[in-house]
């Protein structure tokens, strides 16, 4: 399921509002270091929080309020990174390094969407998908030689 215009302009207003309203520690950056986003299934909102669960913005997705239970953080997870992607970052308040964290009811986190540190990466399935079989494989030969 695709968001429609109004949901992603509704998203990265609410996410924008949420980075205007972190509460600035010393000098220019916040204490905070992860942005949590904790979607509902059902009513079809979407809160988002800082380190301490204080809600910082909240807005609802239409399309979120049919979704079947199984699928529903995967496709939230798809729907949300390229969003993320989208936001100015550079004038962000946020002590650097820190995340954009996809968070479930029970605030236990469901996946790091995204990593914002001096240079910016996506932590994705298919980024990562392999590694592991790859530094075995590595560290395999390495010892062998």
């Amino acid at each position: 399921m695709n968001l429609g215009k109004q949901s992603q302009t509704e998203i990265l207003k609410a996410l924008k509002e949420a980075l205007g309203n972190l509460p600035l520690g010393d000098g220019q950056s916040t204490i905070v270091s992860d942005i949590h986003l904790q979607p509902v299934l059902g009513t079809g909102e979407l809160y988002v929080f800082d380190d301490d669960d204080n809600e910082l913005a909240h807005t609802v997705v239409e399309e979120w309020t049919d979704c079947v239970p199984e699928d529903f953080y995967a496709m939230v997870e798809q729907q949300l990174r390229p969003l993320l992607e989208e936001i100015d970052k550079s004038d962000c308040a946020l002590l650097k390094p820190y995340s954009f964290v996809l968070v479930d009811d029970e605030h236990e986190t469901v996946s790091e969407l995204l990593l914002v540190d001096d240079d910016t990466m996506l932590l994705n399935d298919s980024l990562l998908k392999g590694l592991d079989e790859e530094l075995d494989a590595f560290l395999k030969q390495l010892l062998e030689e």
